[in-house]
């Protein structure tokens, strides 16, 4: 079938993206499910610093690929050898299918299952190949097997997650990334409990999520830091105890002072290695550092040996919040409709692939948090 598609084909484009035009509208062909595929024609998909580090290239891909890896829809069309779903079907995408065979999967980390990471880094689905092709005929990749800006994805079954019908469709798209990263960084990797003191560094959709999570975990003190005051703000209103700019010269003697010391938990969520060091920086004794930000590739972080030693500290990665997507979506869609997770306050606009671009010129300033794009319009 013939669909519309926001595709990448030139990677590291100069800014402002609403000139330089690196996401090319274009009419897609694309091939039927195969085995243990569906077609899912898409609701809504988020605009995410993920995305972002894919055009701007410090993320690189290999171009030219259907960006989007944030999104929800109805499924359309099932392929053979699928049993459990069927068309009609709301799914919420998560973006690291899984096989349930790999040493990884048979763990209960389906999150990082290896099969699926050696498909994405080629661009294709788990199936091998790719549903996509341009115009022209040429091959286009999956972004991460999702490739959600677009009016309609093939997808393997592995990388959708059926919701509640009841919740709106297009907004579901945060909790395939923002939600689950966000969340599960604070709930499943650091496993926060009550009466924790936790700081939350880097405050896009994912950190405040982050913060959502700690509040809903029961933290006793929730540090919000971040450059911009408006993220700040928004932040106190979702829970945070206390809201700090990290460019302030004392923000580490402020947070010991806050907590007696520093704090059990430094959840790291801007993706920056200044973040890095200062979640260091501010850790208890027995204290860990939960990063699930992605800095640019080939950055490195380096800390005391001797330090982590004598303070018993921890540097513990989260990909994708250490979520179990079939478990923790609907589990997270259930606080957010007990109004425990707020995820609505996060969204600020609603847009169509005409101001696609621009959108991730405002995703880049700061000017927005989680932007949604609607593939078929309002």
């Amino acid at each position: 079938m013939k669909c519309q598609a926001a595709v990448l084909r030139t990677v590291g484009a100069a800014q402002p993206y609403a000139e330089s035009q690196p996401l090319s509208i274009e009419e897609i062909e694309l091939d039927p499910p195969q085995n243990g595929e569906v077609l899912v024609r898409i609701a809504g998909a988020g605009l995410c610093h993920s995305d972002l580090s894919v055009i701007n290239g410090t993320r690189p891909k290999i171009p030219p690929i259907v960006i989007g890896h944030e999104g929800s829809g109805e499924i359309v069309e099932v392929g053979p050898g699928i049993q459990d779903l069927k068309v009609g079907d709301h799914v919420v995408f998560q973006f690291s299918p899984s096989c349930g065979r790999c040493r990884r999967c048979l763990e209960g980390r389906p999150q990082i299952c290896d099969a699926a990471g050696a498909a994405g880094a080629k661009g294709e689905l788990m199936g091998g190949g790719s549903r996509i092709r341009d115009a022209d005929g040429q091959t286009v990749g999956h972004h991460t097997g999702v490739s959600c800006m677009a009016e309609y994805a093939v997808v393997d079954r592995g990388s959708i997650v059926v919701v509640d019908a009841s919740i709106p469709l297009a907004d579901a798209a945060l909790f395939g990334c923002a939600v689950m990263t966000g969340v599960g960084a604070v709930i499943n990797t650091a496993r926060i409990r009550a009466g924790d003191s936790v700081a939350i560094i880097g405050l896009g959709g994912v950190g405040l999520n982050g913060v959502m999570g700690a509040k809903m975990a029961g933290a006793k003190d929730i540090i919000a830091i971040d450059i911009d005051e408006r993220k700040l703000e928004l932040a106190r209103t979702l829970g945070a105890t206390h809201a700090l700019n990290g460019l302030d010269n004392n923000l580490v003697e402020q947070i010991k002072d806050l907590t007696g010391g520093g704090v059990d938990f430094a959840v790291e969520l801007a993706g920056a290695i200044p973040a890095m060091e200062t979640a260091y920086a501010i850790l208890a004794r027995g204290g860990a550092v939960v990063t699930a930000g992605l800095s640019p590739a080939g950055a490195s972080f380096a800390f005391e040996h001797a330090d982590l030693v004598s303070g018993e500290k921890s540097v513990l990665g989260s990909y994708m919040g250490s979520c179990v997507p079939v478990r923790d979506i609907p589990r997270f869609i259930a606080s957010h409709q007990r109004g425990e997770l707020p995820v609505d306050k996060l969204i600020d606009g609603h847009i169509g692939f005409d101001t696609l671009n621009a959108g991730f010129d405002r995703l880049a300033s700061g000017d927005s948090v989680r932007q949604i794009l609607l593939p078929h319009g309002s």
